[in-house]
Order: structure tokens, then sequence, then C-alpha cells
């Protein structure tokens, strides 16, 4: 997609400077999400400096590079929404602790680690110099799917399009996440370590992935073209986090591209295009409070007991078989939905290889199945 220059004659600064108008809610709610920003930040800052030293080391060796060999020229050092990501940075410590207690039940609850323990007599015979190479690949084959599905299926989406929501590529924009959003890889995880493979060895991996994704979201120029097919590049990500019709739900991998190719999702343009659009379709706030809690809204608050525990122990005491009655529909709930989520990651993982956006989704949605003949697509 060719960006078109203005023509020479407009002279943009006649165009009067947008108003100041109070933010969305009023003053009252921009200070108390502030305030909530500041004590989630703090809180991180306080538990350990990580989140700063990160942030000061990306600053020092990424930074210059965009400055001198920018991908998007137009786009300037303090790009809107910069402070957001710093903020989720420095948070990253104490964001992380909920999402390690969450990731745990998930992987507890998923049973990935019972074929983990199904195979782990198999993967003792692996002589142990062959063990790390089997461990990167089946670990990075199992993130893929993890990514994929967090793309194709709605309700992981809405945890997944907090990172997506960044419309400017650079150092920082990498750690724009939800906690939640990485507890799908926590399976692969479980699943690895049961099936014997060293502890050390898989939280290797796990970090090495967080890191290296950190640069691949850089606002550098660099295409690495002799890597596109073999290891994951810059310019390999950037296709994966543009809102470009075409690009969309494309390059899940997490470092070896090979499974995009094997599974019918890998997208590298020829003729030079390079991605220009970034971002996603919905509208996601821009405050960290609020996107922290975006995934749940419309959802009933299922802590909600915590607000009265007096009352609701009384209630438990008074009423005993409609607490275990209410009970019994919560976990039925929690079944069904599990189920429902099973079914779309199967039809997901079953949609026709190579299928673009948005017939793919269409599939996927569709109650009563796909068929090719069905779908129309507008110009």
């Amino acid at each position: 997609m060719d960006v078109e220059t203005p023509p020479s004659h407009l002279n943009f600064d006649d165009v009067p400077a947008a108003p100041n108008l109070p933010p969305v809610g009023g003053w009252k709610k921009a200070i108390f999400l502030r305030l909530l920003a500041a004590i989630i930040i703090g809180s991180g800052v306080f538990i350990s400096l990580e989140g700063v030293t990160i942030v000061i080391f990306l600053f020092i060796i990424v930074v210059p590079f965009e400055r001198l060999f920018p991908r998007q020229k137009h786009q300037g050092f303090k790009r809107p929404h910069l402070d957001l990501d710093i903020g989720y940075a420095m948070a990253a410590p104490f964001l992380n602790i909920i999402a390690l207690t969450v990731g745990i039940f998930v992987g507890i609850v998923s049973l990935a680690w019972i074929p983990g323990l199904l195979i782990a007599p198999y993967v003792a015979m692996i002589p142990s110099q062959y063990k790390l190479i089997v461990g990167i690949l089946l670990f990075d084959m199992t993130t893929y799917w993890a990514h994929r599905f967090y793309h194709e299926i709605p309700i992981l989406w809405k945890f997944h399009s907090i990172h997506h929501s960044t419309e400017h590529m650079d150092w920082v924009s990498g750690f724009r996440a939800h906690p939640f959003d990485g507890t799908l890889i926590v399976p692969a995880i479980f699943f690895l370590i049961a099936a014997g493979f060293p502890n050390e060895q898989v939280g290797f991996l796990a970090i090495f992935q967080i890191v290296f994704g950190l640069f691949l979201h850089a606002n550098v120029r660099f295409r690495f073209k002799i890597f596109h097919r073999f290891i994951m590049t810059p310019e390999f990500h950037h296709w994966h986090h543009s809102n470009e019709d075409d690009a969309i739900w494309s390059n899940y991998s997490t470092f070896l591209p090979l499974w995009d190719m094997l599974f019918g999702t890998y997208f590298m343009p020829k003729g030079g295009r390079r991605p220009q659009i970034y971002g996603v379709d919905e509208i996601v706030p821009m405050t960290m409070a609020e996107q922290l809690r975006y995934p749940f809204e419309g959802k009933k608050n299922p802590l909600r007991f915590l607000r009265h525990p007096l009352r609701s122990i009384w209630s438990l005491i008074r009423h005993p078989f409609r607490s275990m009655g209410r009970g019994l529909k919560f976990t039925g709930r929690m079944i069904k939905g599990y189920l429902a989520i099973m079914k779309l990651m199967f039809r997901s993982a079953t949609r026709p290889w190579g299928e673009k956006y948005p017939n793919a989704a269409r599939h996927i949605e569709r109650v009563d199945g796909y068929t090719r003949k069905s779908i129309t697509i507008d110009d």
C-alpha cells in the first residue's frame, strides 16, 4: 500500500489546532483513572526495578537505531500514548504476579500436563544433545497455536487486543499487554515440564521469547530479508501487527516462521511493500486502568461477594441450598464456556488452509458450519 504525499501547495500551518476538550467521562473520572494507574505503576516499581532497568536498557540500545534508521520517518520519539506503554513496562513486576497466579490455575485446569506425562517415557529416550532442539520445536509450535487462538477466538481476542491496540510500533510498544494475555501459553509450559524437559530450558525459552519479542516491535527499517523464512524479523512481526486487510490473521509464529508456512498463515508480500497501518478496528480505551478492565466489560464480577463478605457469609448460612444451587449454576456456566472455547479452537485449527480474513472469521463464528459457496465478499 503506497502512502500518498500531500500536494506541495497545501500549508498545514493554516489548519487550526484542535480544541482542548475535557476527557471523556469528566475530570473526576480522569483523575481517578490516573491515580489508579499511578498505584499500579508504583506497586510494580516497589516490587522490583526490573521494569525501569529494561526501559533504560532499550532506550540506550534501540532508540538510537530508531532515530538513525527509522521505518516510519514521520513517527517522532514522543508519539501518542508513549507514557501509557512506559507505564506498562514499569508496572510489569506487579502485573506479572497477577499473571503468574492466574496462569498456574489455567495450567492446572487445562490438563495439558496429562499428555506430557504420557509422553515422558519417550522424551527420556531422547539423547541429551537433541533434547533442547526438540523442546524448542514443541514450545514454539504450541505458542504458535496459543497465539493463533488469541486472535481467532473472540473472547480471547478481547485480552490480546490490548497489545494490538497500539498504532505506533517502536522500542516500548511491546510492553502494552493485558496480564492475562499470556496465560494460554502456560499449558504449553506445563506440558513440557510434565514431559520431562528440564525446567531451566523451559524457563529460558519463555524468557527468551518475551525479550526477543520486545526488539521485534522496533521502528527500524532493517528488513533482514534473507531470514524471513527461517527466523522472525521485525518485518515479519510488523506485518502481524498491521491492520491492513490482507495481513490480518497472519504471522502468528513467535520464533520460527515454519509454523505459519506449514499451517497456511504466512504473509510476506513481494515488491517492497511495507506495513503502514497498525492498530485494531474496535475502540480500545487508552488508559491503563480501563484497558485492564476492557476484556471484562459486560461480564459479572465472580468476586463480587467480596464487596460485602459478612453479608455473603450470612446468606450462605441462612440459605445453604440456594447458595449450593448458585454454585452449581456458576460451575455449569464455566464448563459450558470452556466447551464453547474448545469448539472454537477446533474450528480455528480446521479452517481451510491459507484462508484469508474475513472468510476465515466467518468459518470460525458460523454456528451452522462453513461452505465456500455461501460466502461472498463485497469489493
